[in-house]
């Protein structure tokens, strides 16, 4: 992976933990995450505008776009049933441990890619990191039970999501090779903000969406603009390396969620959590070392 990918990468995951750690803390996930949407789509309306001037979309990118939409739009309502259900410091690991396990197989497979040595063990040693931070304590339990892990609605949201990602990831590896990166955001954010209009506005009242969203106004903004910063380099990192390499590396967000979990919301900080976390760094390193 090359510096500047891996650059690309780690601001990327800082900013995602961010927005997800805002989505936690308000009240109604859906219309916070559908508010998001439509605040991104309108602010950056002139950048869409520009980018899709001096950028046409071929046939086939539109085909990329459109599926991109309907598996984020999927994303998006699953990710905030998922918080309404289960606690940060699990749906997060879960939801994002998903795709450094399926990423780089389905990439071999629908890609074409390689992988060297060297990455391969970088990405065992960092979903070992997330599945040690996640659920230290409980392997055990789990070994001898392991539908337990599912009796929790929060960790079937955030497995379902995972699914997600890890199909997004693929197509969207592709799509980035026909749409520039960020004016692919843009549309994927749009498109993503009406697909989620119809299930809100039949699950909500209106009152309870305006008072959501006025109370939450300039969080609403706040987060929107980093979920849109972090997904945008991650789709420029695609652009620079190989999705089976980008998808694990930007899983360090695992351990810039964990920090605020400790500092922001005084977590406990446990044996389980500083050893994956740890892991989780070394397996990176692993991948940015590799050719």
């Amino acid at each position: 992976m090359t510096s500047l990918a891996l650059s690309l990468v780690l601001v990327a995951s800082v900013a995602h933990s961010s927005w997800n750690f805002l989505l936690k803390r308000t009240g109604d996930k859906s219309v916070f995450v559908w508010g998001l949407l439509v605040a991104t789509s309108v602010l950056l309306a002139p950048v869409g505008v520009v980018l899709a001037w001096q950028n046409p979309i071929e046939p086939v990118g539109w085909w990329f776009v459109t599926t991109t939409i309907v598996l984020h739009t999927l994303y998006f309502g699953l990710l905030g049933r998922s918080y309404t259900e289960g606690d940060l410091s699990l749906v997060y690991p879960i939801a994002r441990g998903m795709g450094p396990m399926l990423v780089p197989v389905l990439a071999v497979v629908f890609l074409g890619e390689t992988i060297t040595v060297s990455a391969i063990a970088g990405i065992v040693v960092i979903v070992a990191g997330i599945y040690t931070v996640s659920w230290w304590g409980s392997f055990r339990r789990l070994a001898r039970h392991p539908l337990d892990l599912f009796r929790n609605p929060g960790t079937r949201y955030a497995a379902l999501t995972g699914l997600t990602i890890a199909a997004y990831t693929i197509v969207d590896k592709r799509g980035v090779d026909y749409v520039q990166p960020f004016l692919y955001m843009y549309l994927m954010t749009l498109g993503s903000a009406v697909g989620l209009s119809p299930y809100v506005l039949v699950k909500r009242r209106l009152g309870d969406i305006r008072n959501e969203l006025r109370a939450n106004s300039v969080v609403i903004s706040v987060a929107g603009s980093l979920a849109f910063l972090a997904y945008g380099l991650v789709l420029t990192a695609f652009s620079l390396s190989r999705v089976s390499y980008v998808a694990p590396a930007r899983e360090v967000g695992i351990v810039t969620t964990v920090l605020i979990g400790v500092l922001v919301l005084r977590e406990p900080f446990g044996a389980g959590r500083l050893l994956g976390s740890v892991m989780i760094v070394a397996g990176l390193l692993l991948i940015a070392l590799s050719p």
